[in-house]
């Protein structure tokens, strides 16, 4: 969701479901519920949870099935399925293929993996970031250096973040001791901007807003700072992507609940299946058949027909590839007069 697309001046009382504010800032209740566990496995079970979890959450097939890859299969089976909106975005969605194969899948035979992996971790980090400083635009309603300021000291915090946890066994111990200095220095500045920009904040859900974003950063760092590195993700992982799940939801509910004209929700319609549950349920289902069996089925098309193999051709081509425009579409799509924006209506604010 664009920074500058969430507005409340946009609405039709005309629209069954909404997306609640309330909601949204309820979603960050997992960010005090993980430093709750830390502290109660560091101080009660002498750290058992932090030996338990896995060293990062990639190592995690649940955590991959349930979060990150579902709601970006979601959101491009949302984008691609309808052919109207295909048609509005047809340009900037060629375009971008095109840009994705050029740089990431031409450009991998010159730029050394490294750097295609800094450039899209900073891309992940500054898509999940934005979305979140994006919604709370529209309670906080900050000038914009001033939300500029809380949104690229949030991004920079967690980029170091971010590399700090999936880097992490390719470091040396001084390379990681300075990363977790920046990472540091950067939560730092923004806990004292969010001091000093409250004072700019109204009253209502503003200033729990605010402190959200801020805190979300913050704890990350903590609890990465603590190796705790699995909860470190976790948090920003969900709430981001239930926040996402929110507005895929409001959307069909708003566009297909009462006469679908969408054969998928034609079909869900005669089973049955309530339409908030048809894109989730599906998005999840397509997660864990690509992640479990992608990559070997293509294998044994390309043995059988070529002798030979290719490496992640879904988990980390296909995958990536709708990731990547995923990051790049959902800067646009939710913006202010989009045809998507027509079924959502916001409330609780």
């Amino acid at each position: 969701m664009s920074a500058q697309g969430i507005t409340l001046s946009y609405s039709s009382s005309n629209l069954k479901l909404s997306v609640s504010f309330r909601f949204l800032l309820a979603l960050y209740a997992i960010v005090p519920l993980c430093v709750l566990a830390l502290w109660l496995d560091r101080f009660g079970f002498d750290h058992a949870l932090r030996d338990m979890l896995p060293s990062s959450p990639s190592h995690f097939l649940l955590f991959n099935v349930l979060f990150g890859t579902p709601h970006i299969i979601a959101s491009n089976l949302l984008l691609f399925g309808h052919a109207d909106y295909v048609g509005a975005y047809k340009n900037k969605l060629i375009g971008m293929t095109l840009f994705i194969i050029a740089f990431f899948g031409v450009g991998s035979l010159f730029i050394p993996y490294r750097v295609l992996y800094v450039i899209s971790a900073c891309w992940t980090v500054y898509h999940v970031l934005k979305q979140q400083h994006g919604i709370a635009k529209a309670v906080c309603r900050l000038p914009n250096w001033a939300f500029y300021s809380q949104l690229w000291l949030s991004v920079g915090a967690g980029i170091f973040i971010y590399l700090g946890v999936f880097l992490k066994n390719s470091l040396t111990p001084a390379q990681a001791g300075q990363i977790l200095q920046v990472a540091a220095i950067l939560t730092l500045l923004l806990l004292i901007n969010t001091c000093l920009c409250q004072k700019r904040v109204p009253g209502g859900l503003g200033v729990p807003f605010l402190w959200a974003n801020t805190l979300l950063v913050a704890c990350s760092w903590y609890v990465y700072s603590q190796h705790y590195y699995f909860l470190a993700i976790l948090m920003p992982r969900l709430v981001h992507d239930i926040t996402a799940y929110s507005f895929y939801v409001t959307h069909d509910v708003n566009r297909h609940g009462e006469k679908p004209t969408h054969k998928l929700y034609q079909l869900a319609s005669n089973w049955h299946v309530p339409v908030a549950l048809v894109l989730p349920m599906l998005s999840f289902l397509l997660t864990f058949l690509l992640q479990t069996y992608g990559d070997e089925l293509v294998n044994l098309i390309t043995r059988t027909l070529f002798a030979t193999e290719i490496y992640k051709a879904v988990t980390l081509g296909l995958v990536g590839y709708l990731a990547l425009m995923h990051y790049y579409t959902e800067a646009f799509v939710w913006s202010a007069g989009s045809p998507l924006r027509r079924f959502i209506r916001f409330s609780g604010f």
